[in-house]
């Protein structure tokens, strides 16, 4: 071979590489795992979940021009509320040969312990750098990136204010925060002390402490509630909710499904604006880019839902200034 045949021969292939890599991309079906905390896989299977923020996840995915079945499959598996089921899931998945995960908040430690290999994307985080997840929320450096949640020294206050506004006289304000995650009380304590207001600490770590943190509050004659206890309340909405009515308490939570469930009122990022953005993750991820570069991105939506059937039953009127600001108000 002489000398000019041996560099067009290297051109061609170096021209070639990256048009190989992009057919081998195009034609490459990616099998996306999805962990579901509160839900059952049922309702996270196919191209039409039957739950809503799962379909909003493969919605977000065929809008950005990917076909379920051509392109990309999803491999759901569902905890029903049961943390010590993620292990043997991810296991499932990894068994599966999964190309990615799609991991919710209570899955994401368990993630960690099983792959440092497998790209993944956190559709909201607690606090991502602090549990070693990523390295920094701009060069995350490790198989992890997505979004976070609003930090709890922004997101507590927030919904202790709302509460002190329709219930201004209420105190103390019991706060029920999960035993392992610490930062909800330490942020309710700081906005306290900065507003002069008293709360009462009602740590829970399962679900078997809540009918005894309720007589507390009732003992203490709390005249409100902040349910912060993410982990421990998701799976059960009905029973806090029926609870909080039973003791008649005004509460706030920490997510929508709360307050549709006949909870008073919720302040909480918008999960469907999460999952869409989750699946921009994805999209970039499947298109060649390595989750380490990809910066950890922080809510932009939160909704304030208020339910006005559970203020008649507490005979709460709420404030007009409430009403106007709130994204959705249930009769």
């Amino acid at each position: 071979m002489d000398r000019r045949t041996f560099i067009s021969s290297v051109t061609l292939g170096l021209l070639a590489a990256p048009l190989a890599a992009e057919a081998q991309q195009a034609d490459k079906v990616w099998r996306i795992g999805m962990l579901g905390y509160t839900l059952p896989t049922s309702d996270m299977v196919g191209p039409e979940p039957r739950h809503p923020i799962a379909n909003t996840f493969v919605r977000g995915l065929r809008d950005l021009g990917w076909v379920y079945g051509q392109h990309f499959v999803t491999e759901p598996r569902g905890a029903e509320g049961k943390v010590d089921r993620f292990p043997s899931l991810i296991a499932e998945l990894i068994g599966a040969k999964v190309d990615l995960i799609v991991a919710v908040a209570p899955s994401q430690r368990a993630v960690k312990e099983a792959t440092s290999t497998i790209p993944v994307v956190m559709p909201g985080s607690n606090d991502p750098v602090g549990a070693g997840f990523v390295k920094s929320l701009s060069r995350p450096g490790t198989n992890f990136t997505g979004l976070t949640w609003s930090v709890p020294e922004t997101l507590i206050p927030k919904r202790l204010e709302l509460l002190k506004q329709l219930v201004p006289t209420a105190s103390p304000v019991a706060v029920l925060w999960d035993r392992s995650f610490p930062l909800v009380w330490e942020a309710a304590e700081a906005a306290a002390r900065q507003h002069r207001w008293r709360l009462l600490s009602l740590p829970v770590q399962d679900i078997g402490d809540l009918e005894e943190a309720f007589r507390a509050a009732t003992k203490a004659r709390a005249g409100a509630l902040l349910a912060g206890a993410a982990l421990v309340l998701d799976p059960y909405p009905q029973r806090v909710v029926a609870l909080a009515a039973k003791h008649r308490l005004p509460a706030v939570y920490g997510q929508r499904f709360f307050t549709e469930a006949g909870g008073l009122m919720s302040y909480a990022t918008d999960l469907a604006d999460i999952y869409r953005r989750a699946a921009t993750f994805v999209d970039k991820i499947m298109k060649g880019a390595k989750p380490a570069d990809l910066p950890v991105e922080q809510p932009t939506k939160f909704e304030l839902v208020i339910n006005l059937k559970t203020a008649k039953a507490l005979g709460l009127t709420i404030p007009q200034s409430l009403l106007l600001r709130a994204d959705q108000v249930i009769e």
